[in-house]
Parts: C-alpha cells; structure tokens; sequence
C-alpha cells in the first residue's frame, strides 16, 4: 500500500510544499488527483490511449512549472480545467478524430454547469472571507444593507446612527472589499449587487 507523509496535509499545504521543490509533494498532487483527471479525459475523449496521454502531459508541464506556479482557483479546479482545455485545443488542430466531437459536446454540456458552480463557490466563500475580516462595526451596518437590504435610514434607526454614516460605512466597506478582491478577478456585481453607490 502506498504511504506518504504528505498525504494528509490539503491540496494547498500540498501544493506549497512542491512550489518549494518537494518531490514528493508532486508524487501525492499526482496519486491524489490522477484518476479523477484520467476518467475526465477518458469521458470526453472515448478513448484509453489519448485519455492517458492528456494526463501525462498535464503532469509533466506541472513538474516543469515547480515554483512558477500561480493558481488563481483551488489546484483540484485548476488540474480539471487544464484537461478541458487540452482536449479543446487538441480539437482545434484536428488531432483526434471527427467522432469524438459528439463524445465531448455531450461531455461539456453535463459538466459545464458542475465547473461553472465549482468556481462560484471559491469565489462566494473569498467574498465571505473578506467580509468577516472588516471591522467589527462595518460589518455589521454592511451586512444589514446586504442580507436585510435595509436602505440608510432604516439601518441608522436599527442602530442608532445617522443615515450618513451608514453610508459612509457602507461605501468604506466596498472600497476595503474591492482593493482585497480585486486579484481574484471577482466581478463588482456578483459581490455588491443592490448597493446604492450615491
């Protein structure tokens, strides 16, 4: 049975180790992931071979990467979007055959929604995150205007403030929230839809 020490350390401790250099956290990032990555591949593509292969070549531009690795979503979403996006490009230079292009639309159109969730749901719990992090009274008068969708004044009566200073929490609150988010790419509407910006 296959031991590793790493094994039970998550993807991104795992992850940080190989950016450092570690083989064996490559080994437990491909023995972790591999066979999920090879049923994707074989699904889309129909065929055992150029399914192996995909995964293979996966791999060996990872280890190659090493430390210059930068991941903008979990590695698991990163690792199965670089399958995707393999096989399509194999597509464009008509490096498989005409019949796997049914195989795969049917592929793309069942786990299209599922990939699409997955990264909504990074982003959501980033969202959260942050706004925990905010100061203890703006976040309270943030979340009542975000959950509550109370306006101003209703939210000044709750607690006891002028609707201008719930304003100028609130706008303070975006600015904070916009400046930390704003590497992740996350759009301003899925964070702060609702919000009155005058």
């Amino acid at each position: 049975m296959r031991f590793n020490p790493l094994s039970e350390l998550s993807d991104n401790e795992i992850l940080y180790q190989f950016r450092n250099g570690s083989k064996i956290a490559f080994e437990e990032i491909y023995h972790r992931h591999w066979r999920r990555l090879y049923i994707q591949a074989f699904n889309m593509l129909d065929d055992e071979d150029e399914a192996k292969d995909i995964i293979q070549e996966l791999f060996t531009s990872l280890w190659l990467k090493g430390k210059d690795l930068e991941l903008k979503t979990s590695l698991k979403t990163y690792l199965h979007t670089a399958v995707k996006n393999r096989i399509l490009n194999m597509i464009e230079h008509n490096r498989i055959k005409n019949n796997h292009l049914d195989s795969l639309s049917k592929y793309l159109s069942q786990h299209q929604v599922v990939e699409d969730k997955l990264v909504e749901e990074e982003r959501m719990q980033m969202v959260e995150r942050e706004i925990q992090s905010l100061p203890n009274k703006m976040k309270e008068i943030f979340e009542l205007r975000r959950t509550e969708d109370l306006s101003y004044k209703e939210i000044g009566d709750h607690l006891g403030i002028s609707d201008k200073t719930v304003k100028k929490q609130i706008n303070n609150a975006i600015k904070i929230l916009k400046v930390r988010l704003a590497s992740a790419s996350i759009l301003t509407g899925l964070l702060f839809s609702g919000f009155c910006f005058n």
